[in-house]
């Protein structure tokens, strides 16, 4: 298939790499214009000649609306737009609604993958109606890992980025489980090799998992975790995800306690923090805070 990608950043310039590895078209563009392939969105749809013409958007949610906008009055009927980014899952339906007063097509997708999306694939959750998804099926086989899982599509219009915002929240619960294990390990004089312990989990136990290869090589890389900081942010799916759980009346102490430990993280040291800051370098390429003022920041 021939598409655009507009965001080429961390997520959307590996995404367009691993399409292309596939045999897929991509013209992308970027407002860096050392990424981008022309030089605006006008650009992009005029080196777009399929039929319906398909463009998957990766920009922060403060610019999404603008750049719907705009592809909206450039792009014809029956065209396909879809939003891969971390939006809230309540704007997509409205967002559906005014791209389809010009006749273009909308589908939500929530993303997982971070920066080992490129070569192993990426967890795609698509919202939206179906005919338009089939549209889009060759791209989204392309994208995700090989194998029969890593795609759903979900359900209508916010059903996407509602499967995503519930996937963090989740990873929020298991990254504290882990690195609250952590630290007691840390903390106890009787285990000696705390590195070699995690090390042993990553096969046999019910704990083993991606997250758990991902802290063993963190701690590889620096076994107290001596260079990071104990602070986290937090993206919003997390808080979006327990404002979720109120609204609907659903109990999610463990997500809600996980995000609550990202704000104690940003008051006084947490040296349970340090392996969710690892682990979020880990899996997404997320930037961390240095412990020593002397030495720069990862």
């Amino acid at each position: 298939m021939q598409l655009g990608m507009v965001g080429l950043g961390r997520m959307g310039g590996n995404m367009a790499e691993r399409l292309r590895a596939a045999g897929h078209e991509v013209v992308g563009y970027d407002t860096n214009p050392e990424l981008s392939q022309v030089p605006d969105l006008a650009g992009l749809v005029a080196r777009l000649t399929d039929s319906p013409r398909v463009v998957w958007v990766m920009v922060p949610v403060q610019f999404l609306d603008q750049v719907l906008d705009d592809l909206g009055a450039l792009l014809s009927e029956g065209d396909i737009v879809i939003d891969g980014g971390n939006s809230r899952w309540t704007g997509d339906a409205p967002r559906a609604e005014k791209l389809a007063a010009r006749g273009v097509r909308f589908i939500d997708c929530g993303v997982s993958g971070g920066v080992w999306g490129t070569e192993y694939g990426y967890a795609l959750m698509c919202g939206g109606d179906a005919a338009d998804v089939a549209v889009v099926q060759p791209v989204f086989d392309a994208l995700k890992p090989a194998g029969e899982h890593g795609f759903v599509h979900a359900g209508s219009h916010g059903a996407g980025h509602f499967a995503k915002m519930v996937h963090n929240g989740i990873e929020y619960a298991m990254m504290q489980a882990y690195a609250e294990g952590w630290e007691l390990l840390e903390k106890a004089d009787v285990v000696t090799d705390v590195p070699a312990v995690f090390d042993s989990w990553r096969e046999g136990t019910v704990i083993r998992s991606w997250l758990l290869d991902l802290i063993a090589r963190a701690l590889a890389d620096d076994p107290g975790l001596e260079r990071i900081r104990g602070y986290a942010d937090d993206s919003g799916e997390g808080r979006w995800t327990v404002d979720a759980a109120i609204d609907l009346g659903v109990p999610v102490p463990a997500l809600t306690a996980a995000l609550f430990a990202r704000f104690v993280s940003r008051q006084d040291e947490s040296p349970a923090m340090k392996l969710v800051a690892a682990m979020r370098q880990q899996f997404g390429g997320h930037a961390v805070q240095s412990e020593s003022p002397d030495v720069a920041a990862v």
